[in-house]
């Protein structure tokens, strides 16, 4: 059985980063390189398995205990986020961490350095996997697709395992929120399923933020500044005054747990006219809405100050909160737990201050909620995990297969 840190670090080095605001699934074509890579390997492994059209790959491990139900559905997404490069990743292994500083690049003075990253101390003794400072690492989720590829060959080589049927999909463009987009829920056949695509080992994750995108244009007037005294509207101005009537201590850096935000995440424009793009994120429905029903009065106000039409928002919902579509499973949760406690590995139940490809699948009739595959530092050059942690997570899978085979 090949090391699950060979495995992982094998793909890391496909590139499979996927991209914002493009209609089509996948959104780059250089994930299929690595969907097609994970559909032969379950083939070789004896399994069925295919591949469509959109990238998506689906495999079926049948059950060795004569047990038709319940079915299990593992799922992980194959694409990495745009964030940063995820071109060239050159992941090595850092042996037997010793609580310090790790220099990722001499050359380019790229350390990751407990000061700034406390997680780090969780991880003293153990094996780290890093980059050299210039990509992400990509275990966010690739360490969730090694784990579930693991399994699948571990389950092949060892049949004295029982287990129940189980079901296997990789997904594309997950990081861009199109993950479940052509998902085949019917012809997946799971009665229900994790994600793999949390953080550290014993991460169980069943409610994530409900989302909207908020859009905001502004159409200003441009006069000539030495003659602009009661004409000029300064478009980028007004936006900066949208931006000011939201709460300051609503913005991601001041918000933790269950708290929601306002995140401005581009801002382009010039005199004439100018664009403000944001996120909005909350756990609470009844605070979302109040959220969006801030955002358009805040345009309201303003139109009011400057003239009708200067400022127009739009308001897209993204994804749900999925707990309400978990809780007449919790099972899932309870399992989860279980299997956590029985491995020594405490289970730490959080909120996702995110998204999630089982948030979406959850509402589409297959509850799924998120498990640990083990990375720290998501979407950034200081990304990293353990062998240790790919180890754990792996044998959660396992776990949770023995449980629902039993």
């Amino acid at each position: 059985m090949e090391k699950i840190q060979d495995r992982f670090i094998r793909y890391t080095a496909i590139h499979t980063e996927s991209k914002a605001d493009v209609d089509t699934v996948p959104s780059t074509p250089i994930q299929f390189e690595l969907a097609k890579l994970l559909r032969d390997e379950l083939t070789a492994m004896g399994y069925t398995a295919r591949m469509d059209d959109h990238c998506y790959v689906y495999g079926e491990i049948p059950a060795n205990n004569g047990k038709e139900g319940p079915v299990l559905g593992l799922i992980a997404h194959m694409d990495t986020s745009p964030d940063i490069t995820g071109k060239n990743v050159k992941a090595r292994i850092v042996p037997n961490y010793d609580g310090g500083d790790v220099v990722l690049n001499e050359e380019k003075g790229i350390v990751l350095s407990p000061a700034e990253f406390d997680s780090l101390a969780r991880h003293i003794g153990e094996d780290l996997i890093v980059t050299d400072g210039t990509t992400l690492l990509g275990a966010d989720d690739k360490a969730g697709i090694a784990e579930i590829m693991a399994l699948a060959e571990y389950l092949a080589e060892h049949p004295e395992v029982s287990h129940g049927p189980i079901r296997i999909a990789f997904t594309p463009d997950e990081e861009v929120g199109n993950g479940p987009a052509f998902f085949d829920v019917k012809g997946f056949g799971a009665d229900f399923g994790y994600t793999l695509d949390g953080g550290r080992a014993g991460e169980i994750e069943y409610e994530n933020f409900n989302a909207a995108t908020l859009r905001v244009h502004v159409t200003g007037r441009n006069i000539h500044p030495g003659s602009a005294k009661g004409k000029m509207k300064n478009a980028i101005a007004i936006g900066m005054e949208f931006d000011a009537l939201l709460p300051a201590d609503q913005r991601p850096q001041f918000t933790s747990g269950y708290e929601g935000f306002f995140h401005l995440n581009d801002i382009s424009g010039t005199v004439e006219g100018a664009d403000l793009l944001y996120i909005v994120r909350d756990h609470d429905a009844g605070k979302m809405a109040e959220k969006k029903a801030l955002a358009e009065a805040a345009g309201r106000f303003l139109n009011e100050k400057y003239g009708s039409g200067t400022v127009e928002v739009s308001i897209t919902d993204s994804y749900r909160n999925m707990k309400e579509q978990i809780l007449p499973h919790m099972h899932l949760i309870d399992n989860a737990k279980a299997v956590m406690e029985e491995l020594g590995i405490e289970p730490v139940v959080i909120p996702i201050r995110g998204g999630t490809d089982g948030a979406r699948l959850s509402f589409m009739g297959l509850p799924c909620p998120n498990l640990c595959a083990g990375g720290e530092n998501a979407h950034g050059r200081y990304e990293y995990t353990s062998v240790q942690a790919l180890e754990k997570c792996f044998a959660i899978a396992l776990g949770l297969v023995k449980k629902y085979g039993a």
